[in-house]
């Protein structure tokens, strides 16, 4: 019990403390069911299931002060798995198993954690990769109420990790991707080691769209993008050479899963009505959804910049390039600003959008053509390098300003309500 009077220590003794959840009803002292239920998805483990479940389910019974559930995914195994798992059901009582006659790790969790009764729910890989120390330390925030998904990072500073630099080099550059493209704050998005709050789960369960591997990143982007909390762990972490995982397959996968939740923000579809909790200081209507639709559009439009202004520096000089590239991005950018960001749809004053978004642009024009007119007076022979490093801060700062203009005058609600809108825009 010295972890839980730590963790009582850092997280407090409130309603959802781990010691008020032990208890049955009115502190009896008599269970209730599960608090935890721990799904191990696996699929043709026959070798492997009984030695990591044996190992699991004595971990848990020596460290964890409250009641647990072992649940065994079996999705479409053709060796001996589910005779295996069966087996183990009916010789522990903590543990269960259900089959599934399709593959999929997501299809697997969703199956378990959509039909749990357990307050908190988990997933580790059936290898035991993470050690199991750091389980804890997962659920610890989550049964306090402090966190609602917590996640064990292998990129964390404090992480010990073991494995070849080719899944190293995948893992970080798949991250890096997610941070980069859709401003992830989490930093290991598929180490097979996760908890939730199981209210949360359920509310978010139905809008992931993938079964399968990415399951696990869009279940953490669906979080952060509707305002959730997720607590990382550190976790010591050794690569199982007997993996089956298709790594260039998952890799493909992935990147086809991050083009379709780009999609869904652009559209304004990853929104999830969530369970009643504190209320936080909200942004301003609307904007919760607009800013990370003007990003990526602003991202898109800038890399597209940059290129025209590249190719124009072949034919024209410095500022004309400019001039020219800037204006062919400033009509795409307005139009599906207009579109994703601010709901605007049909033909309806798309002229004046035009023209205003024009005069937003132009602010932008002026701070990059000014800046570039300062590189080439410090530096007159700078590199074709330097130039689109400085344009490239340059319309950084320049964004903002555009931001501000085109939600408060070009496409500010009041003037809208009149216009074609989406139905997610704010009224």
């Amino acid at each position: 019990m010295t972890e839980l009077t730590t963790w009582m220590s850092v997280y407090g003794d409130g309603p959802r403390s781990p010691l008020a959840l032990i208890d049955g009803p009115s502190g009896t002292g008599e269970p209730r069911g599960p608090l935890i239920d721990v799904a191990v998805p696996v699929h043709n483990e026959e070798k492997v299931l009984e030695g990591s479940t044996r190992r699991l389910h004595a971990y848990l019974s020596e460290t964890l002060p409250y009641r647990f559930l072992i649940t065994i995914a079996d999705n479409a195994s053709t060796d001996a798995t589910w005779e295996v798992a069966q087996r183990l059901t009916r010789e522990i009582p903590e543990v269960e198993a259900v089959h599934l006659d399709q593959k999929g790790r997501g299809r697997a969790l969703r199956r378990v954690w959509g039909a749990s009764v357990a307050e908190v729910v988990a997933y580790m890989d059936v290898d035991l990769s993470t050690d199991l120390g750091a389980f804890l330390p997962l659920i610890a925030p989550l049964v306090s109420g402090h966190s609602d998904l917590a996640i064990g990072s292998r990129l964390s500073r404090n992480a010990a990790v073991v494995r070849g630099p080719k899944r190293e080099f995948i893992s970080r550059t798949y991250n890096l991707l997610l941070r980069t493209v859709l401003a992830a704050r989490f930093s290991d998005a598929q180490c097979g080691f996760k908890a939730g709050r199981a209210d949360v789960v359920r509310a978010l369960l139905p809008a992931i769209e993938d079964e399968e591997w990415f399951f696990d990143t869009e279940l953490l982007l669906l979080a952060e993008r509707n305002g959730l909390r997720i607590h990382e762990v550190p976790v010591d972490w050794v690569d199982d050479l007997d993996s089956r995982v298709d790594v260039i397959q998952t890799a493909l996968d992935d990147l086809r899963g991050i083009a379709r939740v780009i999609r869904r923000v652009l559209c304004g579809a990853f929104r999830v009505p969530l369970p009643s909790r504190t209320e936080k200081a909200q942004l301003p209507t609307g904007m919760r959804r607009q800013l990370p639709s003007f990003a990526i559009i602003g991202v898109i439009s800038t890399v597209v910049q940059l290129g025209l202004y590249a190719l124009m520096r072949l034919l024209m000089p410095v500022l004309a390039a400019n001039v020219v590239s800037y204006f062919l991005a400033a009509i795409a950018n307005t139009a599906a600003n207009r579109r994703f960001t601010f709901g605007v749809i049909g033909s309806a004053r798309a002229v004046r959008h035009q023209f205003e978004g024009g005069v937003a642009f132009l602010v932008g024009l002026i701070i990059s053509t000014v800046g570039l007119a300062a590189v080439h007076a410090v530096s007159p022979h700078a590199s074709r390098l330097v130039e689109l490093a400085a344009l490239f801060a340059l319309n950084l700062f320049a964004a903002l300003m555009r931001f501000i203009l085109l939600r408060a005058w070009v496409f500010h609600p009041r003037r809208a309500r009149s216009e074609p809108v989406l139905e997610d825009q704010p009224r």
